[in-house]
């Protein structure tokens, strides 16, 4: 997220969001000492996907452009699904998208204030342990048009529930067989009120505290109590901890209790979800992608995870001015996947480098032209930067063209290689088609031209106005690429509400629903193709524009004998015209 306080800009203004225009109301009325400190939490249970990329510039955003701080704070309270490969993948995500954080915190750095809370509650009688099963604990809740009922436990002596406590942290207590809960009002409206569990019991070992802890807080317990800690002031997350907030704000009433903090203490305050068309972001239904090689690992390039954006080739920046674009509400919507393309396309126009790549190749003989003169042409890397440079290309009798660029028998306005026809190649000369040669079958070999000597790129020649500009590559001067071609992974606009609609409707689990709304051709992988040479000098992942065809970038698998490349986005939505 920019800053996107009042600015002038020529004669425009920025407008605030409205989580924007909060916190400048907080920091006017001089609360929390007039600091802005933020915290990104994200839990180490799988890579971070694009939905967090919102987050992200949120979290990270907000603090950057009032001048205070952001913490990246794992929340580590579930040892079973945590480890400390996604931890790593989360630090590197996010220093990606163009964020650092002032501290990493993890909420098991605050087990002990925490237990220490528990056991303060428990002394007061507002937390006893309970030894019904779950099942009968979510019944005995009621509804939200129904009181709920109270434990049997409620009454519990505060020397026994002391004692139980202690006992689920030793490993006397199995997983399941009692839970601490928090003594609230088993009649209130909000359900997040009548008795919620705040403690477990979890006998996993824990990826940074080992088996010091078989009791482990619950996350709506946990979380506020961890901002309290750290000093956070405003507490950003997304629509669906609403209902949460006032759980979040009577635990920091009930832990700061008798302490003059002047008032400091963090808001919690929430936006809407990033969701877009013909996209899964649950951390669950991702997962199971991964583990049922329905796709190629986490970084896959067509799924929707920071890391999977990146080996496609998105840079970091159009993610960024997406977020922008979309902007932040108080409604859930459901935003268009050809709308972050457009801000990809958008932001690679200028950064990604020119070349000439072949996918599907016939060879063209240019018939009239010297037999072994090989012209070294300059290309432009990127024309809508100046400081782009530009680097060498070789012209010569043979050359690779796209098979798609000729027809023999074409329409009237069909402007490419066609019999009689002129056309320029990029760069080079304007050539007229002379006929083609074909095999046994039919199919084409080659393609024959002859070329005008006087009409090369630059010279007076050059004027003459021809309808076609096709792209090549030189014969002996180029190298052979495999080529991945990625399209959407989901035929459906909406596979999250048609998951559930077909499992519903069926009777069946996800992973079957999930193999009836995917894409047969979300991948085609060309291995015929052919690329520039110079292509091979640069890094992996970086930016290119295939002349004529669309925006790549090298794969992280790629090598220099074997290059490959993978489509980031076309030139054009052509999914939008398929599916229309």
């Amino acid at each position: 997220m920019t800053d996107n306080r009042n600015e002038e800009l020529g004669s425009e203004k920025k407008s605030l969001n409205f989580i924007e225009q909060i916190v400048e109301k907080d920091l006017k009325e001089g609360k929390n000492g007039g600091k802005v400190q933020t915290r990104f939490p994200p839990e180490p249970n799988g890579y971070l996907h694009i939905g967090h990329a919102k987050a992200i510039c949120m979290d990270f955003g907000m603090a950057e452009s009032h001048g205070g701080i952001c913490n990246l704070r794992f929340d580590d309270t579930n040892p079973t699904k945590e480890d400390v490969e996604y931890v790593e993948a989360i630090e590197e995500d996010i220093k990606w998208l163009g964020f650092d954080w002032a501290n990493v915190y993890y909420a098991s750095d605050y087990f002990g204030q925490l237990w220490d809370f528990a056991i303060q509650l428990i002394k007061e009688g507002k937390a006893y342990i309970d030894e019904q099963s779950s099942e009968q604990i979510a019944a005995q809740k009621g509804t939200p048009t129904q009181a709920g009922i109270d434990s049997p436990y409620r009454e519990r002596p505060v020397e026994e529930s002391l004692s139980l406590f202690e006992k689920m942290n030793t490993g006397e207590i199995e997983e399941g067989a009692m839970v601490l809960r928090a003594k609230i009002d088993m009649t209130s409206p909000n359900m997040h009120f009548r008795d919620p569990i705040i403690y477990r019991v979890v006998k996993h070992p824990h990826h940074r505290t080992g088996t010091t802890w078989k009791a482990y807080p619950m996350y709506d317990f946990a979380h506020g109590q961890s901002d309290y800690f750290e000093g956070v002031t405003h507490s950003l997350c997304t629509l669906e901890f609403v209902p949460h907030r006032p759980l979040y704000d009577l635990f920091i009433d009930w832990i700061k209790e008798g302490k003059d903090l002047d008032d400091n203490r963090p808001r919690q305050y929430e936006f809407n979800k990033l969701n877009l068309s013909y996209t899964l972001m649950s951390k669950r239904n991702l997962l199971t992608l991964v583990k049922e090689g329905l796709v190629n690992g986490w970084d896959d390039p067509r799924m929707p995870t920071i890391c999977g954006f990146r080996r496609r080739g998105y840079s970091p920046e159009s993610i960024r001015k997406f977020v922008d674009k979309i902007g932040y509400t108080t409604y859930d919507a459901l935003n268009e996947f050809a709308l972050l393309e457009s801000a990809v396309r958008e932001d690679l126009n200028t950064r990604a480098t020119r070349v000439s790549a072949v996918l599907n190749p016939v060879k063209l003989i240019i018939t009239n032209y010297p037999e072994g003169t090989v012209e070294e042409l300059e290309a432009i890397n990127n024309p809508e930067d100046e400081n782009s440079g530009s680097h060498i290309i070789e012209f010569s009798r043979e050359l690779w063209m796209e098979r798609d660029d000729f027809m023999e028998d074409a329409p009237k306005k069909y402007f490419r290689m066609t019999p009689g026809q002129e056309v320029r190649l990029k760069n080079a000369y304007i050539v007229k088609c002379t006929g083609c040669k074909k095999d046994e079958n039919g199919e084409i070999t080659e393609v024959y031209c002859e070329y005008d000597p006087e009409s090369k790129s630059g010279m007076p020649g050059a004027s003459r106005k021809v309808k076609g500009t096709l792209h090549w590559l030189s014969v002996n001067h180029c190298l052979p690429a495999e080529v991945r071609l990625y399209e959407r992974l989901w035929q459906v606009e909406n596979p999250r509400d048609e998951l559930a609609s077909i499992c519903k409707e069926k009777g069946c689990e996800p992973l079957e629903a999930m193999k009836e709304m995917i894409n047969p051709n979300s991948l085609q992988v060309l291995t015929n193709s052919y690329i520039e040479k110079f292509v091979a000098e640069l890094p992996t992942l970086s930016h290119l524009q295939f002349q004529r065809i669309g925006y790549f970038n090298i794969d992280k698998d790629s090598k220099t004998d074997k290059l490959i490349f993978n489509r980031t986005v076309g030139l054009k939505d052509s999914w939008g015209k398929i599916n229309k």
